[in-house]
């Protein structure tokens, strides 16, 4: 259970902050700039759910994210410890079934929408527009979650720690569970606005 009893306490004056682990790093800190655009994100997607109030399964879904969200925040806060596999207390992490759930509604939603023929501008409904810009954020938190996560790899794209593995899956996953759901916003993607190539340049 958290606990907040004050909200002010003095001790990131100096722009360090704690980890889960109670280790102190940079405010600039690659972790901290990754769990920080989750948190950007979800408050993105705060602003969309007011636009979905009573549009299922999309309100269900979102309220239901933005929990995840939290959990994948304290994933990425918290460092890996040998005593997570080692019989030790365990880190609050994202897990396999969670990204399975995101890829079931994915394939749920997809499933009443028309197959594209040109790629999809933001707009349309004001829910759409709301899920477009949670997407592209969602795609910056991704983007940031990547480089902190190479650096604990010692540099290497490619060796993402597993602890972390499937948070990064998720954010992967919710981004186009975002990209699905604006189109369904858009009335099961009747209201799309289509990319037209090279439209407007013609003087």
């Amino acid at each position: 259970m958290v606990r907040l009893s004050r909200i002010y306490t003095r001790a990131g004056d100096g722009g360090r902050t704690r980890l889960v682990d109670g280790s102190e790093v940079a405010k600039a800190d690659p972790r901290v700039v990754a769990f920080g655009a989750v948190d950007e994100l979800n408050a993105t997607l705060g602003l969309a759910r007011g636009e979905v109030e009573g549009l299922e399964p999309l309100a269900r879904s979102l309220s239901r994210i933005q929990n995840d969200l939290f959990d994948l925040g304290a994933d990425l806060a918290t460092p890996y410890s040998p005593a997570e596999d080692d019989g030790g207390p365990p880190a609050l992490r994202i897990v396999a079934a969670q990204v399975a759930r995101l890829e079931r509604e994915i394939d749920a939603l997809n499933a009443e929408l028309a197959p594209l023929n040109s790629f999809v501008l933001p707009g349309g409904s004001r829910a759409a527009t709301w899920l477009h810009l949670a997407r592209t954020v969602c795609r910056r938190a991704e983007r940031d979650a990547v480089a902190f996560l190479a650096l604990e790899g010692g540099g290497d794209a490619t060796s993402v720690p597993r602890a972390h593995g499937e948070a990064l899956r998720y954010l992967n996953r919710l981004s186009d569970y975002l990209f699905v759901a604006a189109r369904w916003a858009n009335d099961q993607g009747a209201r799309d606005v289509l990319w037209v190539p090279g439209a407007h340049r013609d003087a």
